[in-house]
């Protein structure tokens, strides 16, 4: 019998795929069809459940607990102030536990931006670049952009002095922009910590010889490498 694993990351979806906005390259979009009568919403007893045996699972001291979505703060915040209490009455006194989320910041307040800063959340914040290249897929439900919003909720997180990076989809938008990109995470959001999903096609070794012919009728563009690690 193969032993448990020390310790595992785990990525917690408490909405599911509902999501407050609807951005055109997500792949959740149409989920919630496959699932009718669903709440799409952690129960407070799952919630328990889940942080007691998450915790109880790690055979080492540090323990991370994700957040993702979907759009995790349509949860509302009593949800995650219950995560907390949740982590406080079960983990262990050797265990240290960080606790993170992946959000579109559209929702951001001063309440969530004092509770994440109260309890030490790293915040993942969803940007495409500057407002042309988020605009162009990242839409709300009426098919508008969702720049300002995202850059509101930043200033919250700026205010509470709330630990974020970025994690930016790399599509046909900002793919040929990879300087611009990266300079404006850098200089203009500060981002110290940036993360590339991307969701163009890969080159292999079949497709190199192709892809650089495509580069080389592009006179006086970036060329941007995106290096894969893994399979």
């Amino acid at each position: 019998m193969r032993a448990a694993p020390p310790a595992f990351h785990i990525l917690a979806k408490p909405t599911g795929a509902i999501c407050n906005l609807d951005c055109k390259y997500c792949f959740f979009l149409s989920k919630e069809m496959l699932y009718p009568g669903s709440r799409f919403r952690m129960a407070d007893e799952l919630l328990d459940t889940y942080i007691q045996q998450l915790l109880e699972a790690h055979q080492v001291p540090e323990v991370t607990i994700a957040w993702q979505g979907g759009e995790p703060t349509l949860m509302g915040l009593d949800f995650f102030k219950r995560s907390v209490e949740y982590v406080e009455k079960y983990k262990r006194p050797d265990q240290r536990v960080a606790h993170t989320m992946q959000t579109n910041g559209t929702k951001l307040d001063d309440e969530w931006c004092a509770f994440f800063k109260e309890n030490d959340f790293l915040i993942g914040l969803s940007v495409d670049g500057p407002q042309e290249m988020h605009d162009a897929y990242r839409v709300n439900k009426g098919g508008e952009g969702t720049f300002n919003q995202v850059m509101g909720g930043l200033d919250y997180l700026r205010k509470h002095e709330v630990e974020f990076n970025i994690l930016c989809t790399v599509h046909a938008a900002n793919a040929d922009h990879p300087l611009e990109v990266y300079r404006f995470f850098r200089d203009e959001l500060g981002a110290q910590f940036i993360q590339f999903i991307p969701i163009v096609e890969r080159a292999t070794e079949q497709l190199l010889p192709l892809v650089n012919m495509g580069w080389s009728e592009k006179s006086g563009v970036e060329r941007p490498l995106y290096v894969q690690q893994g399979n």
